[in-house]
């Protein structure tokens, strides 16, 4: 590398550095995510199975009027406990487009445990039109595709606060949540107090809610997590085993030799 070749990437590595605090949190500084309990992390851990069909629930009522699950399913729901004629069930009330039929034509049917989760919109541009030009993103990953995963997303639905602070402007059509990168978002808030009434009693806290359907949305995001787990401590053992054998092994070969 020569000596101006240097020098200029030392300069534009220093600028980088300088108006990297221009590129980020554009309203403020984002708080620092709460760290949350969830039943599915470390290497034993297991999603709670009550919590992911409630939080299909809130999915159901609140989210999937904007938000699809294009990588889900609906025979996937097996997974957190549904039996094959509750999801037969479940299927049956969403409208599938298929064909086309003998006479060449699309058509509405009832859906099948097979069919993925029905999209609230026939395509992005829909989306977009329908939501001030910027579709709602898909759900299916969305605790892997954002930093924090699981805990951002719960972080996210509790972030929202009536007034924002002091010199930040919330622009008509915005609302403020301190979990937002930028704090501005476009999507109001969509969980309250028993905004969904769950059949087991359980009492729908707004943190409940965000609790359940972050708890689900983990789940679809990962249905195989707990099969990967199980398979990754069985490889550790195999190995453990395998290592203490051929340390036997040695000893036993050296100690021929002497």
């Amino acid at each position: 590398m020569t000596p101006i070749v240097f020098r200029k990437s030392v300069f534009f590595i220093t600028l980088f550095l300088l108006l990297q605090p221009m590129f980020g949190w554009s309203a403020g500084k984002m708080p620092a995510l709460p760290e949350q309990k969830w039943s599915f992390s470390g290497l034993f851990g297991t999603f709670d199975r009550a919590a992911a069909k409630r939080g299909f629930q809130v999915y159901t009522e609140v989210c999937s009027g904007c938000h699809s699950i294009d990588l889900l399913s609906y025979r996937h729901l097996s997974g957190i406990g549904f039996k094959e004629e509750e999801i037969k069930a479940i299927s049956a009330e969403a409208e599938v487009m298929d064909g086309p039929n003998d006479e060449g034509e699309m058509f509405e049917r009832p859906g099948i445990p097979s069919d993925r989760f029905v999209s609230p919109y026939p395509n992005s541009k829909a989306a977009a039109a329908a939501n001030n030009g910027k579709a709602p993103p898909d759900l299916s990953l969305i605790t892997k595709a954002r930093i924090g995963g699981a805990d951002y997303l719960y972080a996210l639905l509790m972030g929202y606060e009536d007034e924002a602070p002091a010199g930040i402007e919330v622009p008509e059509g915005g609302y403020y949540n301190k979990f937002y990168p930028g704090q501005i978002i476009a999507m109001s808030q969509p969980l309250y107090e028993d905004g969904v009434e769950y059949p087991d009693g359980t009492k729908a806290s707004p943190q409940q809610l965000a609790k359940d359907v972050t708890t689900f949305l983990a789940w679809a995001a990962e249905p195989e997590l707990e099969t990967r787990k199980g398979l990754g401590v069985k490889v550790l053992i195999f190995l453990l085993v395998l290592t203490g054998m051929l340390y036997a092994v040695k000893r036993k070969i050296w100690a021929d030799q002497h």
